[in-house]
């Protein structure tokens, strides 16, 4: 289907406070939203988020990738970012051509994300999600407190910390919750047997890519009770075979931007039980996410339908640039009604936090 128009549109949302990882803060996060349009005048939505941070391509990479794509609108050498937005945007248009419904009552499970910090105020945190129906909660472990523990004139290291920030969730939110952690490949080998060691009595869900390569997880999975989850370590679906050969993980979680879109991602679930997770994506990659969470029922694993995805985190933004997206309540991401992906742009808000 050729164009007619197509536009690349640089933002950024700013967070309600500063996102702390075993990667670093980040104050806002950057996107590109990508907006077709046929012959027609039907318009199709997608979303890039750049994985920098990662090792991923920038923000700038990213936009002039998809300005190359608008003009020839081939997708030959994209970056992941950049194929995802592309494929988001298709989807979309298909949808709103065929007046095709998006979800609308239907919604999708989610945990709530909880981002490093003191552990009395990581709990409080824990204890505002629940009271808003969550039931799940994935902490952020392994980031690097030193210079504020110094300021704070208190000894603990930064695994002390880690330790007592699932302790203050668990007592905070009693046993029935599910807790699963993520410290983003922070962790060597030994540190992470002696971490997971300490963490077993905690009934955690599951651990997310604590160390950074498939052969250390294969390692480490024989090593602890707590099933092991791949994310940056799973990127395609090659790297999903190989986990899946070495047993390097029960599960992985999947980023539509990491991986190239959705039909990636359900080809990964097909291979590994998997997860959808946001890339802290803005309304249309949560919208895209949610859709395609919704299809893993139609993949080779029934037992991944249990799992929250992580796809709760428009909570974390201070705005947005939809005047419809999809909406949480009770622990739910439900939907738009409209046809597509549903999600509807303020151009008003698009323009004040457009870069």
């Amino acid at each position: 289907m050729r164009l007619s128009s197509v536009e690349v549109i640089p933002y950024a949302l700013p967070f309600k406070r500063p996102y702390v990882t075993a990667r670093g803060a980040l104050e806002r996060r950057e996107m590109v939203l990508l907006r077709v349009r046929d012959a027609d005048g039907v318009v199709g939505l997608g979303e890039a988020v750049p994985l920098s941070l990662r090792g991923g391509a920038t923000l700038t990479e990213v936009v002039r990738e998809l300005e190359e794509w608008a003009e020839a609108q081939e997708d030959e050498g994209l970056s992941a970012p950049a194929r995802c937005a592309v494929a988001v945007a298709r989807m979309d248009l298909l949808g709103r051509r065929a007046a095709d419904k998006g979800g609308g009552d239907e919604a999708v499970p989610c945990n709530a994300t909880l981002a490093a910090g003191e552990p009395e105020a990581v709990a409080a945190d824990a204890e505002a999600w629940a009271a808003d129906g969550f039931g799940t909660f994935k902490l952020k472990l392994g980031a690097e407190s030193a210079k504020s523990l110094v300021e704070q004139g208190k000894s603990r290291t930064r695994e002390s910390r880690d330790l007592e920030m699932v302790q203050a969730v668990r007592e905070a939110l009693g046993a029935e919750v599910r807790i699963r952690i993520d410290a983003n490949q922070a962790w060597d080998l030994e540190t992470a047997k002696e971490r997971l060691g300490e963490l077993e009595p905690y009934g955690i869900e599951l651990a997310e890519q604590p160390v950074g390569t498939l052969g250390e997880m294969a390692e480490l999975a024989q090593a602890t009770s707590i099933p092991l989850a791949a994310d940056e370590s799973v990127a395609s679906l090659g790297e999903a075979e190989e986990a899946g050969a070495l047993g390097a993980c029960a599960y992985t979680g999947v980023k539509l931007s990491k991986v190239g879109g959705p039909e990636e991602a359900l080809a990964i679930a097909d291979v590994l039980p998997a997860y959808i997770t946001s890339a802290l994506d803005g309304p249309v990659g949560i919208a895209a996410g949610a859709q395609t969470a919704l299809r893993l029922a139609e993949t080779g694993h029934p037992e991944r339908l249990h799992l929250a995805h992580g796809l709760a985190t428009q909570r974390l933004f201070a705005s947005t640039i939809a005047s419809v997206e999809c909406e949480l309540r009770n622990g739910m991401l439900h939907l738009p009604p409209g046809p597509g992906l549903g999600v509807e742009i303020d151009e008003d808000a698009l323009q004040t936090h457009r870069l």
